[in-house]
């Protein structure tokens, strides 16, 4: 029975343990070799130059400030998706009807394409003419039209940014936070109820919140790290970002141009970068799992 029960195992999983290994950890065990070497439009060097892309890549300013977008993206959007997420799913939650129905309607942009959601909002509603959506709804109030991706200052591209990447992940965690909160047990807000807690804000946070915790840290730890794999939105709505400010290019994308620009596939420098991100947002992902205790569970 043993053996039947494993071979059934490994016939379920090997396939995707394979996929993983041949497109996920293939790539980046070469990535961290290529680190290592001058690979100037080759994948196959030749030429060892130890820690040198590193020390190129920790003192370029550009590559810096690139961490330094991630940063400003992470700190609008990271809170924004926390709460506005958990509201939806507290609200959903609570209705008496249809809630399938807004359950499918508020997760359906996730399951839309990073790249097809990009365009959509940048040539559709804040496409910067008068027939734009954003710019329709301004002429409404006598305003005039406003190029929402070419206005450097102030710079409201970062609105286009922020609300296409709020719009396509909400619904994730919402479904997340929905399968916690129907795990919740009923007794716990009955016996609160007969304690005299006050429906609202008073049993939300002292009894809903608690529950949520789990789930709440799992949330912002995938909220973090898919903030800093931010490439979709920034390369289709901005371009190549020349002529923005520096903060306008996160980590993915110059790293991107430095690897495949037009200047020069510098995969050298490129994987060192890539190298230097993975570590960081390993080391962000413990510091905050170890702030938050992930695996304490409520009592």
């Amino acid at each position: 029975m043993n053996r039947r029960t494993t071979w059934a195992f490994w016939l379920f999983v090997g396939p995707f343990l394979a996929g993983l290994a041949v497109f996920a950890y293939l790539p980046i065990g070469w990535s961290a070799y290529l680190s290592f070497f001058d690979a100037h439009n080759t994948v196959t060097p030749t030429s060892f130059v130890g820690l040198d892309n590193y020390v190129s890549m920790l003192t370029n300013e550009a590559f810096l400030s690139s961490l330094g977008t991630f940063s400003v993206f992470a700190l609008i959007v990271v809170p924004l998706t926390f709460v506005l997420s958990l509201a939806l799913a507290v609200g959903v939650n609570q209705l008496s009807f249809a809630r399938t129905f807004f359950r499918s309607v508020f997760f359906l942009p996730f399951a839309c394409s990073y790249v097809v959601a990009s365009l959509v909002w940048k040539t559709s509603l804040f496409s910067g003419v008068r027939t734009g959506l954003a710019n329709t709804v301004l002429g409404l109030f006598d305003a005039d039209p406003v190029a929402w991706t070419g206005t450097v200052h102030p710079p409201l591209y970062w609105i286009v940014l922020v609300t296409a990447r709020l719009w396509l992940q909400l619904g994730f965690y919402m479904i997340l936070f929905i399968a916690a909160l129907q795990r919740i047990p009923r007794h716990l807000y009955e016996a609160a109820w007969l304690d005299g807690a006050k429906p609202g804000w008073q049993v939300f946070r002292h009894i809903t919140l608690p529950q949520l915790r789990s789930t709440a840290v799992a949330v912002l730890l995938l909220n973090l790290i898919n903030a800093y794999q931010a490439f979709d939105e920034f390369y289709n709505i901005l371009g190549d970002s020349r002529g923005y400010p520096p903060f306008a290019r996160p980590p993915l994308v110059y790293l991107y141009y430095t690897s495949l620009g037009s200047g020069g596939q510098d995969l050298g420098h490129g994987s060192a970068g890539a190298v230097v991100l993975a570590l960081l947002i390993a080391l962000v992902t413990l510091l905050q799992g170890k702030l938050f205790r992930f695996n304490r569970t409520a009592s």
